[in-house]
C-alpha cells in the first residue's frame, strides 16, 4: 500500500513520470521522446531505487503491466517505451501533455 501511495504521489505532483530501470532500452527509448521535444520528466529508477520491487509492483496493479517502462503523462499512464515512441509520430503525445 505504502508504494502505491508513493507511486501515485509522484504522478500526481508531475506532468510527466517515467518509471525506469537503467539498464532497459525502451525506458531509453521513452526518455529520448520526451529529450527530443525539450519536455521536462520526472524518472524513478527503479533498479536504483530501495523499494524498486515494491513499487514495481504496486505499478502493476495501477496499470495491468509490471514492464517498464510505465509512462504516466496528467496522471494517466500511456504505456511503455514503444507506446510513447508511436504517440509521439503520430503528433498525440503534446496533446496529451497540455
Amino acid at each position: 500500500v505504502i508504494c502505491g501511495f508513493v507511486a501515485n504521489d509522484v504522478v500526481s505532483h508531475n506532468c510527466i513520470v517515467i518509471f525506469s530501470k537503467t539498464t532497459c532500452p525502451y525506458c531509453k527509448m521513452a526518455k529520448n521522446v520526451f529529450n527530443e521535444i525539450g519536455a521536462t520528466y520526472k524518472v524513478i529508477e527503479l533498479d536504483e531505487h530501495n523499494d524498486g520491487r515494491r513499487l514495481q509492483e504496486a505499478l502493476a496493479q495501477m496499470t495491468g503491466a509490471r514492464t517498464v517502462p510505465r509512462v504516466f503523462i496528467n496522471g494517466n499512464c500511456i504505456g511503455g517505451g514503444s507506446d510513447t515512441k508511436e504517440l509521439h509520430q503520430k503528433g498525440k503525445l503534446l496533446i496529451l501533455m497540455n
